[in-house]
């Protein structure tokens, strides 16, 4: 299919450009802020998988991305500027070869230190808003969901975890860790608490922090996106200090 090309101001250009973590022949990778939609969406406002009109080449050809990032969450995202990149890195996906490890805030640790989430989750549709929710295993609408959790650090008020999707449903880690008690700061949606360590919590404290991926014209790639500032602002105020800042 054939997608008309998108004018972009002059301003979302430069945003577009200053998102830029790694830029090559194949591959793009973005540092997404929160409040930005992967895609798609009914904010009438360009999303990401629009600002790649900022990157197509002379041909007409722009990146296309390889998957998401909840509108909230902030963090590292991978386009590919080629058709054969785009397939290999959604074989890599589909075959569990690209690992995620994201940052969450939550205003208690869970428990144990670390530990492994596998309860099966199913999507439930309430009016226009689509959830995601714990389910059986036997349930028919029932889809596997596996995540791991690490405490890394306990302030006051507010918990860094660091956290490990093995499968890729949607709203995953927030109703994984919601469905332990331990739901992330900011997430209304999951019963996540506005305030930590006596500071409000502007949005979802998730950050897609780090990518490790095979390469499509070879090898391994890690790449890292440094949590930001309102991420960081709430940390601060329990005392915590965030990883790769």
């Amino acid at each position: 299919m054939t997608r008309v090309p998108i004018a972009l101001t002059a301003e979302e250009f430069a945003f577009a450009r200053s998102l830029v973590i790694v830029d090559d022949a194949v591959i793009l990778a973005l540092n997404k802020p929160a409040g930005l939609s992967s895609q798609g969406g009914r904010i009438k406002a360009h999303t990401l998988d629009d600002l790649l009109w900022a990157f197509a080449r002379s041909n007409g050809k722009r990146p296309d991305l390889v998957h998401r990032l909840d509108r909230d969450t902030s963090g590292v995202i991978l386009a590919a500027r080629t058709k054969p990149a785009a397939a290999y890195l959604g074989k890599a996906i589909m075959g569990r070869k690209v690992r995620k490890t994201y940052l969450a805030l939550l205003a208690t640790a869970p428990g144990p230190s670390a530990g492994t989430i596998d309860t099966p989750l199913r999507r439930e549709e309430i009016g226009r808003e689509a959830y995601m929710r714990t389910a059986a295993a036997d349930h028919p609408q029932a889809e596997a969901a596996l995540t791991r959790y690490r405490t890394l650090a306990t302030g006051a008020g507010a918990v860094l975890v660091e956290l490990q999707p093995h499968t890729g449903r949607m709203h995953q880690l927030r109703v994984h860790l919601a469905s332990i008690g331990r739901p992330i700061l900011g997430d209304v949606r999951y019963g996540g608490a506005l305030t930590a360590a006596g500071a409000p919590v502007p949005r979802l404290m998730l950050h897609a922090f780090k990518l490790e991926f095979p390469h499509p014209e070879g090898g391994s790639r890690t790449i890292e996106a440094a949590a930001p500032d309102d991420f960081a602002a709430v940390a601060s105020a329990a005392g915590l200090a965030i990883t790769g800042r």
